[in-house]
């Protein structure tokens, strides 16, 4: 399928949402199983034309779910994976989720067209500490129905470390009603990043129909085993390659988890 003037994407090639119900342990059968979890991330504000199409080839190669970069970066992406089976993602709102929801759509709708597969927008943090939940959820439907209307996913992220439980499980609720594809923990530009805890509230609260994308933080192999033990179905990160060679090699590194990709 051709998304707009983009390159060629297939945005169902991947198990693009790992049922909860595949235990840890499938998930993490093999190198292939554990890259199908992985968004590989480049989301510095300082990346180069160069640092994207080397983190695409690395996605190639590995054979990572998909690449998340910057909008600019789209298109490039998508020339570099053209022909693979990588699907190309972006960031809409991005990461303050403070645009008014005009930016946001037509952020999403150039990126659709530019050929972008998976949307991960962020939600209105302020809306939703607020109490004005249809501003949030409005913007949602609309996105939603955007970005389903080019085959694509929308993913929420709900940036975690500024809310509390009730917040949490409202933003969570507020996205399966508008049917985002995916809630997601953070965009890994604020205090904190992916916590166990959070992934376990989320998974509870949207249940076995929605995917958790855990962001943040997460560098290595034995944070993504705790990350999909409690729930996640998808991990952002851009230590992939890291993972996978511990992975590879049995070599452990217990590194937890912190603010930045």
């Amino acid at each position: 399928m051709l998304i707009g003037r983009g390159a060629k994407q297939n945005p169902r090639i991947f198990p693009v949402f790992q049922s909860p119900t595949v235990t840890v342990e499938e998930h993490l059968a093999s190198t292939q199983s554990i890259a199908n979890l992985i968004d590989q991330t480049l989301l510095k504000p300082e990346a180069t034309a160069e640092d994207v199409v080397r983190v695409c080839r690395e996605a190639a190669e590995h054979g990572f779910c998909s690449v998340c970069i910057n909008p600019h970066w789209v298109r490039l992406a998508g020339a570099t994976l053209a022909g693979a089976r990588v699907r190309v993602c972006t960031v809409i709102g991005f990461p303050l989720g403070a645009n008014k929801a005009l930016v946001k759509t037509a952020e999403a709708r150039l990126a659709l067209d530019e050929g972008a597969a998976e949307i991960d927008m962020v939600q209105n943090i302020g809306a939703l500490r607020s109490g004005d939940f249809a501003i949030v959820q409005s913007e949602i439907v609309e996105l939603a129905e955007i970005a389903h209307g080019s085959k694509a996913l929308l993913k929420v992220i709900l940036e975690t470390c500024l809310l509390n439980d009730d917040q949490k499980r409202k933003a969570c609720a507020l996205a399966v009603e508008a049917k985002a594809d995916f809630v997601k923990t953070s965009t890994g530009f604020s205090t904190s990043g992916a916590a166990e805890e959070d992934i376990r509230l989320m998974r509870q609260t949207v249940g076995a129909a929605v995917g958790v994308k855990a962001a943040g933080g997460i560098r290595s192999l034995d944070a993504v085993r705790r990350m999909v033990a409690a729930g996640a179905t998808r991990i952002g990160t851009s230590s992939g390659v890291q993972i996978l060679r511990e992975f590879r090699d049995g070599v452990s590194n217990t590194g937890g988890t912190q603010g930045a990709y």
